[in-house]
């Protein structure tokens, strides 16, 4: 993989956050990982903490948050430095709807914007609505790419392949969406 620019990542919860740090002094401390000056990260440390939207607990240590709390505060730094790739990696999963489309939102402005987006997720309508190709990896290995539709009906179909397998295991059920248990009358039919 060949980069150019600012990378910005939201890969596990927290990481780059010191958890004795308030999150005021992680903002500071994480944003200047991220390549900004001092003078910039105060130019944009309200507009963090806005997005953030964690109020008294910015002065708070890290260590004392919630789960989602951690991530709306990482969120905020990530998409506040302007980065040319921005990777999310499930982080957003912990934040609550309100949270998740405003992050949402926010993405696609940026993305817009012409920010590139690798956006990691086990949510085939996450997917759906956000992103336009996708790649289907299991256990390292490339299992469909494309347009992002057709990608994640692919997967679907897997995954409901895969559960019909684990609960019906000694049936005769076929890989399609319209099956007929064993021993059953015309109105046990599924669809």
């Amino acid at each position: 993989v060949e980069t150019r620019g600012r990378i910005a990542a939201l890969l596990e919860l927290g990481s780059g956050f010191n958890p004795e740090f308030t999150g005021r002094e992680n903002v500071y401390m994480n944003a200047a990982v991220l390549g900004l000056s001092r003078a910039e990260i105060d130019n944009r440390f309200d507009d963090i903490a806005a997005f953030a939207d964690i109020s008294h607990f910015m002065e708070q240590p890290v260590k004392t948050y919630s789960s989602g709390m951690v991530a709306r505060l990482a969120f905020s730094v990530a998409v506040q430095v302007d980065p040319d790739v921005l990777i999310v990696d499930e982080a957003l999963s912990v934040g609550d709807m309100a949270f998740q489309e405003k992050s949402f939102t926010r993405m696609k402005r940026i993305r817009d914007a012409g920010t590139s987006i690798l956006f990691v997720s086990h949510s085939p309508s996450a997917v759906r609505n956000f992103c336009d190709r996708a790649i289907w990896l299991n256990s390292g290995e490339v299992r469909a790419i494309g347009e992002r539709l057709a990608v994640c009906d692919e997967y679907q179909r897997e995954m409901e392949n895969e559960m019909r397998r684990e609960f019906y295991p000694n049936s005769r059920i076929q890989a399609d969406p319209i099956f007929v248990r064993q021993n059953s009358s015309e109105a046990d039919r599924t669809i």
